[in-house]
């Protein structure tokens, strides 16, 4: 096991694959970036990097694993990152050596072309990577890192164009899936989405500088001014001169991850115009008008399912409690934990309040059910407590689809939905009731009044649905099953 194996609490949530972020036009960069990328921790935990570029001392980086509280606060690494322009990644690994990430895997990636040199980080998911490395590596180029992102710098290297932006137009095209890139070059900042807008990117304004930015809540830490999301297929390029805005891909209807709203954005983000904590306080209100349940205290499953059990218990009218409380102080205190340890599971990171709970009728809201080990071990815990009865609500439907967008999930078969029913699941989880919010109910938590439009869907909810709105070409060459489409 190494330090930064996942904990058996966290195998059974989905997994974003990364934050990115930079920033132009300040001093010190490298601070900014770093504490950037600190508010964007919870998209990545594994390891992190920082890129920057000053005129005495060219482009500079530093590439670490684990959390940027434990590498990126020292002064004396800092130190080397010196300029006025610089961006940084925080990953988890999905595309690439998963569980065995070498440094070199970690962003950002850099590359040096006759015009100059570029870095680049890359939140998301190329679908079409594989055939992309093997026409590359044909080619003559030579990969050093395993992970997909790579492919873009790559086919940078073989564009003809004149300019770095213009080369980053030309490889991204011929890319497929889903990703949000943040960019760098000795005087420019540059973000790019696709042409869906699958992951999420956002422009700031700080003094005369300006940022680059997964999440909104990586704006407020440095004191900066939201000033817009970056469109979807929209490329900005930030210079000296100003920002530039082109449109490089063909136009399509966005797809946004409605799972940012679920659980991968922070609760103090702003997502397409809207707050993030009420988007799932709402989840929690259509939650309690689709399933409501007699019992005695509405609880959460802490931190992710807190907003919409307080939305649960302010429309059912059932008291919220925190019937569970989770050690916040968990961090990496058990690097080579013992069987023994291992075997408490959950227990390590959650506590059940046992003077609120004996005796009560209790309702657990969780975000997501993925694998159902997790929801297991926490319904043993609340009945060991004394509860009378476990009911679960689940903030998001059944995941039974995996994500080839730049979201960890498990293969298919290992998803509880895939195999079974809701009520065979309640069977399987051994709970007294078990219910999940319907699509239509959560596109309502999201704003769309109407629910869900199944001829041409608001988002990608393909975890969901199994509507991917971008064919996973890598996956279905190796035999991946698409949903056959309705008719």
């Amino acid at each position: 096991m190494t330090p930064f194996h996942s904990h058996p609490f966290d195998d059974d949530k989905l997994k974003e694959e990364c934050g990115v972020f930079g920033v132009v036009g300040v001093s010190d960069a490298a601070n900014f970036v770093a504490l950037g990328l600190h508010a964007l921790q919870h998209r990545g935990q594994e390891a992190g990097g920082i890129v920057t570029h000053d005129p005495d001392h060219g482009f500079q980086s530093a590439r670490r694993f684990g959390y940027v509280r434990d590498n990126f606060t020292s002064a004396k690494l800092m130190e080397t990152l010196p300029g006025s322009i610089g961006i940084g990644h925080v990953r988890y690994s999905t595309a690439g050596s998963k569980g065995q990430t070498q440094l070199r895997d970690v962003q950002p990636f850099f590359g040096e072309f006759s015009m100059g040199g570029a870095a680049l980080a890359h939140n998301g998911n190329i679908t079409n990577a594989e055939e992309l490395r093997r026409d590359l590596i044909g080619r003559g180029s030579i990969f050093h890192s395993s992970s997909d992102s790579e492919c873009i710098i790559h086919l940078m290297a073989r564009s003809y164009q004149k300019n770095i932006p213009e080369r980053m137009k030309d490889a991204l095209r011929r890319v497929e899936g889903a990703f949000s890139v943040v960019a760098m070059t000795r005087t420019k900042l540059i973000g790019v989405r696709d042409r869906l807008g699958v992951r999420p990117l956002v422009l700031g304004r700080l003094g005369d500088g300006w940022v680059l930015s997964s999440e909104t809540c990586a704006l407020d830490i440095i004191g900066a001014e939201f000033i817009r999301e970056v469109e979807p297929g929209e490329m900005v390029v930030i210079s000296p001169k100003g920002i530039e805005s082109f449109m490089p891909f063909e136009p399509a209807r966005p797809r946004f991850c409605i799972f940012e709203h679920v659980y991968f954005s922070r609760p103090d983000s702003i997502l397409n115009g809207q707050s993030v904590y009420e988007t799932r306080r709402q989840i929690g209100v259509e939650l309690a008008r689709e399933a409501p349940v007699e019992a005695d205290l509405v609880c959460p499953v802490p931190d992710s399912g807190t907003p919409a059990a307080i939305g649960y218990s302010q429309e059912s009218g059932i008291p919220y409690a925190m019937g569970i409380i989770r050690n916040q102080y968990m961090g990496r205190t058990f690097i080579e934990p013992t069987e023994q340890i291992r075997n408490m599971g959950v227990r390590l990171k959650l506590n059940v309040n046992r003077a609120l709970i004996r005796g009560k009728r209790v309702i657990l809201v969780d975000d997501s059910v993925v694998r159902g080990t997790t929801s297991r071990k926490i319904k043993e815990m609340i009945l060991d407590a004394g509860a009378a009865e476990v009911h679960f609500r689940i903030a998001s439907p059944p995941t039974a689809w995996p994500c080839f967008y730049g979201v960890d999930t498990p293969e298919r078969e290992k998803l509880l939905a895939s195999t079974m029913s809701e009520e065979e699941m309640r069977r399987h989880l051994n709970v007294d009731s078990l219910r999940f919010i319907s699509l239509d109910g959560l596109y309502r938590a999201v704003g769309e009044a109407k629910g869900r439009d199944n001829a041409c869907p608001q988002y990608c909810d393909a975890c969901f649905s199994g509507d991917y709105p971008v064919q996973p070409s890598d996956m279905v060459a190796k035999g991946f099953e698409m949903r056959e489409p309705a008719e």
